[in-house]
């Protein structure tokens, strides 16, 4: 409940013709006026509010409301309210909290009937000198914190009551079928919108890892975070009711470059001053460090960290969002649809010459949302990436890019699809250049970009494989036609030539789930030799260090291999990479690429193939040592082995989840080579339910080392 001292104005319209007197006794006030006493918004967590509205999980005492949908309050007056007599109406003003941007103001008028797609309200309860108001909104209202002021009209004039400091936040509705961003699958809801836990994958598309992420949606100050990033927009608030605005906003905010928004990214191995990017393993302390710091933005970022965050943001404001990662990335740097690699005369490459590289993987996000602008079909999940790679009318953004203009090659649609489309769908081209100066296009690879594109399945931990969203099966004339379709846009709009003889095929194979971290990494070239004659060649490899995104930090081994095929014959050479000859290369996600490049004698064929791999890292095993109860004290036993005849300095732990409103972090110390380390650590759970607790462990060496333990918390 809250009050405050009335304000008093004359009311021309009123029904009286006399004037408001200036100045009225005690009694002519009470038995006048129509003085508001109290407002109760109704906004505690398990009121109906709250619980209608899917808002009951924010940790916040505020009014939380979702658009389109009616919500209720009492007004408590001096007298009764008599409604053949007298008015009454909300005015509703949209302020800024941060900023001093113009807001928009609402009247909502007191009516008998409610109309969907109207502001109004209507009395559903009176008793005594209270009224129960249920009052409607509209779905396309703009989303953000509204000021309440209860405006009372009686035949002697007009009051306002400001209803300061219990404002009303409004947010997007994904159960309202007039909201842009409504999705009729309840089970659907409640993984992109209600579910503040999820996985995000990494790696590459035969090492597919995962990881638990803590989106901390609805936690203390990431709501006011959120708006205070809005505000930062520089973009009116009449347009915060549109999802196609405000994601494409987030998408530019939720990067530093040139806004000041929550992360600055850094691909440097270098992170001092701030938070190595694997170390996070939740945006909730990103987010608060952001508000906190009055905007100031957080240290440090990589893709994964800038899409866990996105989906924090997007989904506390009520925009279904997944994070989404797509395997052997393409990053076209000069919008001709096709990743260009440049060779020598000798089939080395040309690394000063080959500005576009194909990420191991790339983390984005998928928004669900209406496309009302574009030709029908295209909404639905639509591409939104934070990261920062190229710059998207002048400010480093990307999207909503719908997946079904991606999928059929319809570039020409906003935003950003050619660059998402050959992320997931560019051809691989390599280039030999003469002694002129002159390019003679060598091979084609058609199907080695955008692989495996993954993102957590609903409702459990799985995986879910979504590569039939973006692009038709590879080497279908379906998918043909999509990229013939989408190249006709691109810089280089004509059509190259196939290589004459493909009679020798080149594969890179790895046995099961790949080399691990501190172990000799093996791989197996295979060449398959499909005509009746005898095919020679020497084959020229390189072996890189490279960080995630493709790009190359050094050589670590070069070699050449003479190849002898008979006819018809398949031919496997095992090949190896010993961990000394790696050891003292290593960057975050602990990724390579193996070059390989030929030419055969007999035909002039060009092979050509490049393969990425990751060394895989160890999981840090949490084990609850007791059953979980509310309140009492739970023991959970976090176990690590060093993989590597190295010692790990400057090892840092960091816990978050189980109902906990802050990360624990833990500085351990060194950890000896191959040592194993065990922590004892005790929580009390606060609340009841399955529950998750995440772990991660940071240090200059290792990187990318997590686990998490599903834990059931009983109710005392």
């Amino acid at each position: 409940m809250s009050s405050s001292n009335p304000k008093t104005n004359g009311d021309p319209s009123a029904s009286t013709p006399a004037a408001v007197p200036t100045t009225l006794s005690a009694s002519e006030t009470s038995d006048k006026l129509l003085m508001v006493h109290s407002v109760d918004l109704l906004k505690s967590k398990d009121g109906q509010n709250r619980l209608e509205h899917h808002t009951d999980a924010y940790f916040s005492d505020k009014l939380i409301v979702r658009r389109g949908q009616t919500f209720q309050m009492w007004i408590e007056f001096s007298r009764p309210f008599n409604p053949k007599s007298e008015k009454l109406q909300l005015q509703l003003k949209l302020d800024p909290i941060f900023t001093s941007n113009p807001g928009i103001r609402i009247s909502v008028p007191l009516v008998d009937v409610l109309e969907d797609g109207c502001w109004e309200m209507k009395i559903v309860e009176q008793k005594d000198k209270s009224v129960r108001l249920a009052v409607n909104t509209l779905p396309t209202a703009s989303i953000g914190r509204y000021r309440v002021t209860v405006e009372s009209f009686s035949p002697r004039g007009r009051l306002l009551f400001p209803c300061t400091p219990n404002d009303i936040y409004m947010l997007f509705n994904p159960w309202c079928e007039d909201d842009p961003v409504y999705l009729d699958n309840e089970a659907e809801r409640k993984e992109y919108v209600l579910n503040s836990m999820g996985r995000i994958y990494y790696g590459t598309e035969q090492q597919i890892g995962g990881r638990t992420w803590n989106f901390a949606q609805f936690e203390p100050d990431i709501l006011e975070a959120c708006f205070l990033l809005l505000e930062k927009g520089r973009v009116a608030m009449n347009e915060w009711r549109d999802p196609v605005i405000v994601s494409r906003m987030v998408s530019a905010l939720v990067n530093s470059n040139d806004d000041r928004g929550v992360l600055m990214g850094n691909w440097s191995n270098s992170y001092e001053g701030g938070t190595s990017p694997t170390a996070w393993s939740g945006s909730g302390d990103i987010l608060r460090q952001y508000y906190k710091n009055s905007g100031k933005p957080v240290k440090f970022g990589q893709c994964w960290v800038y899409s866990g965050v996105t989906t924090s943001v997007l989904r506390c404001l009520g925009i279904p969002t997944r994070c989404v990662t797509n395997f052997s990335s393409a990053h076209d740097t000069d919008l001709s649809l096709t990743t260009d690699i440049y060779l020598d005369e000798k089939l080395e490459l040309l690394k000063d010459e080959t500005s576009d590289s194909v990420w191991n993987f790339h983390v984005w996000n998928e928004s669900w949302m209406t496309r009302p602008g574009l030709p029908a079909g295209n909404g639905g999940w639509q591409v939104v990436d934070a990261t920062p790679q190229e710059l998207s009318e002048g400010s480093y953004r990307c999207g909503p890019t719908p997946i079904s203009a991606i999928r059929n090659g319809h570039v020409n649609l906003k935003f950003d699809t050619p660059f998402v489309f050959a992320e997931v769908n560019s051809d691989r081209i390599y280039w030999q250049k003469k002694p002129d100066g002159s390019l003679i296009q060598v091979h084609v690879e058609k199907s080695s970009i955008g692989h495996r594109i993954s993102t957590k399945a609903v409702g459990s931990d799985a995986r879910m494989d979504i590569t039939h969203l973006y692009k038709y099966p590879e080497g279908s004339e379906e998918e043909r036609i999509a990229v013939e379709t989408a190249s006709r846009f691109g810089s280089k709009p004509t059509l190259y030539p196939s290589p004459t003889d493909n009679d020798v095929s080149i594969e890179i194979v790895m046995d099961g789930t790949g080399p691990r971290i501190g172990e000799d990494a093996k791989l197996s070239i295979v060449l398959k030799n499909t005509s009746s004659k005898q095919r020679t060649a020497s084959l020229l490899y390189e072996v890189m260090i490279m960080y995630y995104t493709g790009v190359l930090k050094a050589t670590v081994k070069k070699d050449q291999i003479p190849i002898d095929l008979k006819p018809q014959e398949t031919k496997t050479i095992p090949w190896t990479l010993q961990y000394k000859e790696y050891m003292n290369h290593l960057v975050d996600q602990g990724a390579l690429m193996l070059t390989v490049t030929g030419r055969v004698n007999q035909t002039k064929q060009i092979l050509a193939t490049q393969f990425n791999f990751r060394l895989r890292t160890p999981d840090l095993i949490l084990t609850p040592l007791e059953d979980a109860v509310v309140g009492k004290e739970l023991t959970i036993k976090i176990t690590f082995q060093n993989p590597l005849s190295q010692v790990l300095k400057n090892v840092l732990f960091r816990i978050e989840g189980l109902g906990m409103q802050s990360i624990r972090k833990i500085e351990h110390g060194d950890v000896e080579k191959l040592e194993t380390v065990t922590l004892m650590e005790k929580f009390v759970p606060t609340i009841s339910g399955p529950q998750k607790l995440l772990a991660s462990m940071d240090c200059r060496l290792l990187t990318q080392v997590h686990g998490f333990a599903d834990i059931v918390v009983k109710p005392v």
